[in-house]
């Protein structure tokens, strides 16, 4: 296998050739956890694996059945509502850690971030959805440069404890509700030996072909842990090996994964670049710098049979999406055409008219 073929299988693995109908919901589900900072982004790329329009994406989110909370890395993620309790148990201690330091540099220690918790459960009990601002302003901490820190930590602590999630959108913006509330608790729990290997299945599923670095940057989880638990589900993986590296992944490869022609306007901070440790598959190391910086910002980019050409930013109007594009190389008017095909699957998901500039 190339890594031609590897970012080809990639594009299987990760939903993107849309082979079958698929829900929001399923697709979310699947991949584990997608990264979602960028919310208006993040609703795209599951939107990009499926059929569902933005409206569509935003009510199963409004409805809690796909989660948006911190998750894994210390970053935003969107996680299916089945998913969320086992993978808090999993990964909150270790992203706690981050939380804790912060929290600390403003006077509040693990006493006040619990007490804390217990003022923000009484606010937002009885399906009270309010905004980290309301909130901030119920517990009485001043809008200011630094307290924006703060509160982001305090937040985030609450979402790793388990307390709180996403709410329903207030307008464009963004709530937080009591998780109890919106997803009831499972009656069992698994084991960090369960949890670590389904984690690891999950995305060797839907991300493979991937390395155990490229695991061990998506999970959080150090290498050595990794190590151990591909170990222990080595017997339900196959592997390849490409200078030095052994890539791992779940299933065999089948005749849907014949190579097809594919044109891709994908979102920033999309799996098929982030969640890898490594990304040369994908994008040759020169153009690297074009779609993301050294500080893990990520733009959107443009895939023309699974390699990344060039990136796209979009401006939202009253009747229109204008559409913006930066080609790497020079392209020819002829080629721009057949590539701009691939910008009406944005458009049937925004149901909107797109104008390409």
């Amino acid at each position: 296998m190339t890594y031609q073929e590897i970012s080809h299988h990639r594009l299987v693995s990760q939903k993107l050739y849309k082979t079958s109908p698929i829900s929001p919901q399923e697709i979310v589900k699947y991949l584990g956890a997608m990264q979602a900072q960028d919310y208006s982004m993040a609703k795209w790329a599951i939107g990009s694996r499926c059929d569902a329009t933005e409206k569509v994406i935003e009510e199963v989110i409004n409805s809690a059945e796909i989660i948006r909370t911190h998750i894994l890395r210390p970053t935003w993620h969107f996680v299916s509502a089945d998913d969320i309790y086992w993978m808090l148990d999993l990964s909150a201690p270790q992203v706690k850690r981050f939380t804790a330091s912060a929290g600390k540099k403003y006077g509040y220690d693990a006493k006040k971030l619990d007490q804390t918790n217990s003022k923000i459960e009484k606010l937002l009990s009885g399906s009270n959805y309010l905004t980290r601002d309301e909130i901030m302003q119920e517990l009485d901490i001043k809008k200011t440069s630094s307290a924006d820190f703060l509160s982001a930590a305090i937040m985030m602590n609450a979402e790793l404890d388990g307390l709180v999630c996403n709410g329903r959108m207030k307008g464009k913006q963004i709530t937080y509700a009591l998780l109890e509330e919106r997803v009831s608790k499972p009656k069992s729990k698994l084991t960090k030996e369960e949890g670590l290997a389904k984690l690891a299945l999950k995305y060797l599923e839907s991300h493979g072909p991937a390395t155990l670095l490229d695991f061990s940057w998506w999970s959080g989880f150090s290498p050595t842990i990794c190590q151990n638990i591909i170990n222990a589900i080595k017997l339900q993986l196959n592997s390849i090996e490409i200078n030095g590296q052994i890539y791992w992944f779940k299933s065999d490869s089948s005749d849907e994964n014949n190579f097809r022609e594919s044109v891709h306007f994908l979102p920033a901070f999309d799996e098929i670049l982030i969640s890898y440790k490594t990304r040369e598959a994908s994008i040759l190391l020169e153009h690297q710098s074009k779609a993301f910086t050294t500080n893990g910002i990520f733009k959107p980019i443009i895939l023309e049979n699974s390699k990344v050409i060039g990136t796209w930013k979009r401006t939202i109007a009253k009747d229109h999406a204008k559409i913006e594009t930066q080609f790497f190389n020079e392209t020819e008017k002829h080629k721009k055409a057949v590539l701009f095909e691939g910008i009406k699957a944005f458009e049937n998901y925004l149901e909107t008219k797109i104008v390409i500039e």
